[in-house]
């Protein structure tokens, strides 16, 4: 009988034991999930730190925007996909490039040459639109901000705004690919006249996206943008930019909200604008985590 309940006891033991180890495992589970959400600092109104993104529907039934934030060792990557395309074939598409970007980013814990990854994902995602979508019209325009070491890294494809808040100003960044833009660029190297550069500038339509004929270029800065403690950056797809002023964004950049309540406030400004006919809006910003010490 004593061999019975000693068998007995030392399963006990070890049910309790097995019990406890996963209590604790449970446990630490927890703590690395709370520390993971305070280091991202999504809405503890923590200044120039974290990041938030928000979206509104405008009056398209289909929400054809996909945006992202990812956050490794190498850094903080923000992903802003606006598609193209009649019914379902714009979210398709800009799911598509979403994907391609996080995919290519995420097995990265040092990045050098954020640059060449730009240029990777954009060819990466532009061929798997194309072959997904075969006859159909449509396509994706796509932002990328990555900021790593203190700089800021970006690029973009389309008509999404890329702009730096410092200093409670907010600077435009981007230029875009729509066609006022190339209309000045046009006339600045003398290849077609004032009067054609004016009427030109009125048309915002694009002219260059993901999935399109003869698509081939990609806006990067000719040098990474060192940050400042405080610095923010942010990006808009054409939902937002067409509906609010520069000034209008700028100030409600300016208050003491989390970055996540920033940019509800924004994409709910911009769902309350004139018109029956508005995109889809979004709205992705980054806080500077860290900053180049100025003396480097």
């Amino acid at each position: 009988m004593m061999d019975v309940k000693v068998s007995v006891d030392g399963a006990f033991l070890a049910a309790l034991l097995s019990a406890l180890l996963s209590a604790l495992l449970e446990a630490s589970l927890l703590l690395r999930l709370i520390l993971a959400l305070l280091s991202l600092g999504r809405g503890a109104g923590i200044k120039g730190n974290g990041w938030g993104i928000a979206q509104t529907g405008g009056s398209r039934q289909i929400q054809a925007d996909k945006l992202q934030v990812l956050l490794t060792k190498a850094g903080m990557l923000g992903i802003l996909a606006d598609g193209i395309g009649r019914e379902n074939t714009g979210r398709v598409c800009a799911q598509i490039a979403l994907d391609t970007a996080a995919d290519a980013y995420e097995p990265y814990e040092v990045l050098t040459n954020p640059e060449y990854l730009f240029r990777t994902i954009c060819r990466e995602a532009d061929a798997r639109i194309r072959k997904t979508i075969g006859e159909r019209r449509g396509g994706a325009c796509l932002g990328l901000v990555f900021i790593g070491n203190g700089y800021l890294h970006y690029s973009l494809v389309g008509d999404i705004r890329i702009a730096l808040m410092r200093g409670g100003e907010l600077i435009p960044l981007s230029q875009g690919h729509t066609l006022d833009v190339l209309a000045r660029q046009a006339y600045e190297a003398g290849r077609i006249t004032k009067k054609e550069a004016v009427w030109s500038m009125e048309v915002k339509r694009r002219w260059n996206y993901l999935g399109m004929d003869g698509f081939q270029e990609i806006e990067i800065p000719e040098r990474p943008i060192r940050l400042k403690e405080g610095d923010m950056v942010a990006m808009f797809s054409c939902g937002i930019w067409q509906e609010l002023s520069w000034a209008q964004i700028e100030d409600m950049l300016s208050g003491q909200e989390s970055l996540e309540e920033k940019a509800r406030q924004i994409c709910w400004a911009a769902g309350r604008g004139p018109g029956e006919d508005r995109e889809n809006g979004s709205v992705v910003l980054l806080g500077a985590r860290e900053a180049v010490n100025e003396t480097n």
